[in-house]
Formats: C-alpha cells, structure tokens, sequence
C-alpha cells in the first residue's frame, strides 16, 4: 500500500501551514511519519508542487514528487502520482493538514478496501457531538447501508428524522429535546483509499451534477456507480485550517490536553 500526501503550499486561511514550526518539525513531517506508522503502509510520497515543501520533505530522508501547479483538487495530484505506479497498487490519499491522523485509522480503512473486491474507494466517518455540526455546512455528513456501503454524502443534514422532527416542531427543537439523537448523524473526513486503476478513471471524469450542486467531489463516485465503503475512525483528528487549530495540534503532540 502506497500513501500519497498532496501537498500545496498555498492555504487561503493560514498561508503555508505545512511547513509552520509544530513542536521543533514543519507540520507535513507530522503527518508523513503518522502514515508511515500505519501497518498498511509500505510507502509514502507527498506529492507538491511547491520547491521549499519537496526540499524540506527530501532533507528529512521521505521522498516528494513534483506535480503540476494546475491541478484543481488533491486527488488529481495524487492521480498524476499514481499513475507512474505499479497496476494494481492500493493508494492512501492523507491529507498533509492531518499531523494527528491516526495510524489505525488508515489501516482500518485500507483493509475495508481490501475486504470487499468490489469496492473501488474506502473513507473515514466519526461520531457528531453537537447540534452545531448537524447544522454546519463546513461539516459533511454521511449515510451508509446496513453493509458499510456509502449511500450519499450531504452539507446538510441527513438522514432526515421525520418522526423525531414532527413531534418536536423542527430538528433543532429535537435534538435539544433529545441529544441522544445526535447518534444518527455521521461526519465525513477526508480520509481516502483508492484501488490505483480506479482513481485514474476517477480523475478523468468530470464533474458530476450532484458534485457541482454540493461542492463534494466523492459524489462524483456515487453519481459514475462507484461504491465507497465508510468505516468509522479509530481516533479523532483534525485538519489545521486556523492559528486556533494550529495551537490545539501544538498542545497534543507538545503533550499538553488540548483543552
């Protein structure tokens, strides 16, 4: 298994965070040796397009590829990656904002892959605490079948609790009423893992309807009858977008709380 680390230098909220000072390391280098630890990965290559995020991950001794600046989404750059890689090769698309992502998280996701030949893609889900995130858009929710499998992928919330809804006059009222429905919902994170021949076909597809609609690439699976297989992480981990994200990251691999 081959991990892949898109890599961009540029980030609109918090310009060049992948080679911000994290505990005396630039934060790709975290999230490059959290996927080297997973058991399932024999390789890992941050793909960029940028020469100071290759040079810091090659003078670390990791290995980084160069990809073109015009790619629109990070799994076109790991496409061109891939691409020059063996057949058949199963491919881990870690996201170099993620240094806390968890080893067996990427290994649990690998092996629902590889547990069911007619999958094409794995993702990751976790729980969803608060009525806030059922609510945000900035937090994807998704539904799966009794089989793991993914049946859609939203902004908005869903399921819809009709029953629940009804009786309490709007799915505010009901999950105030009753947190313990907050069990229903799942949040999509950016976890992926690709069968190689099927993410070059992926790449090559344009975007879907629904895609468009919702701004979610994966619908462009579902909408082309790709099956994703959704397993739930084995930890929580977080995607440094902010200065307050930044801080939090510092406090846990620092050993602090976090809290």
């Amino acid at each position: 298994m081959i991990a892949i680390i898109p890599a961009r230098f540029a980030s609109t909220r918090l310009p060049g965070k992948l080679l911000l000072d994290v505990c005396g390391k630039p934060l790709i280098l975290h999230t490059l040796e959290r996927a080297a630890a997973a058991g399932t990965v024999a390789r890992v290559i941050v793909a960029t397009d940028d020469d100071r995020i290759f040079k810091v991950v090659t003078e670390s001794g990791a290995e980084a590829m160069m990809t073109s600046p015009d790619h629109q989404s990070g799994s076109d750059r790991i496409a061109e990656v891939a691409a020059k890689l063996p057949e058949g090769s199963i491919i881990v698309n870690v996201q170099g904002d993620e240094p806390l992502i968890s080893p067996e998280t990427i290994d649990r996701a690998v092996e629902i892959l590889i547990g069911d030949p007619d999958a094409d893609v794995a993702t990751i889900c976790e729980a969803i605490e608060t009525a806030t995130d059922v609510f945000s858009p900035d937090i994807v929710k998704v539904v799966a079948n009794e089989s793991g499998d993914a049946i859609y992928f939203s902004r908005s919330p869903i399921p819809f609790l009709r029953d629940e809804v009804n009786r309490a006059g709007g799915l505010a009222f009901a999950l105030k009423d009753d947190p313990g429905l907050l069990r229903h919902f799942k949040k999509h994170t950016g976890l992926y893992v690709y069968r190689r021949e099927f993410l070059l076909r992926y790449a090559k597809m344009p975007p879907s309807r629904l895609e468009r609609a919702e701004m979610l690439e994966q619908l462009r699976i579902l909408e082309n009858g790709g099956k994703i297989k959704i397993v739930e992480v084995a930890a929580s981990s977080i995607g440094v977008d902010t200065t307050k994200d930044l801080e939090y990251v510092k406090q846990i691999l620092g050993g602090g709380s976090g809290d």
